[in-house]
């Protein structure tokens, strides 16, 4: 009896936003795609905050997806409604507006193009 493997790998991206300044959550690696399932955002500091989330493809154009998106005091949301596709060498990027005040967590599925 043959095992069929699946070429696909299951990846979680996490930062503590320690900085304002737009760090990288996920770089999708080089002839690989990845499908963005999930991007959960929480505020662990008691106060409301907001978060930039963009894209950079391969030719460092930037794509906003959530351009300061408020996130309450203690709060959790979930910014993905659908799944985001995202191609080799795409950078998923996040930014908080203030320090220390945000944990991102994001669920993606790498496939081969």
């Amino acid at each position: 009896m043959s095992t069929i493997q699946s070429a696909s790998a299951l990846r979680t991206a996490r930062l503590d936003l320690t900085t304002t300044n737009n760090t990288t959550l996920y770089t999708t690696p080089n002839k690989r795609d990845a499908i963005v399932e999930s991007i959960i955002v929480s505020e662990d500091s008691g106060n409301a905050d907001t978060i930039t989330v963009t894209i950079t493809d391969s030719d460092s154009a930037v794509f906003n997806l959530f351009k300061v998106k408020a996130v309450s005091a203690n709060g959790t949301i979930e910014l993905l409604s659908r799944d985001l596709l995202l191609v080799g060498g795409d950078i998923l990027k996040v930014q908080a507006a203030t320090a220390n005040r945000l944990h991102v967590v994001a669920s993606i599925t790498e496939v081969p193009q």
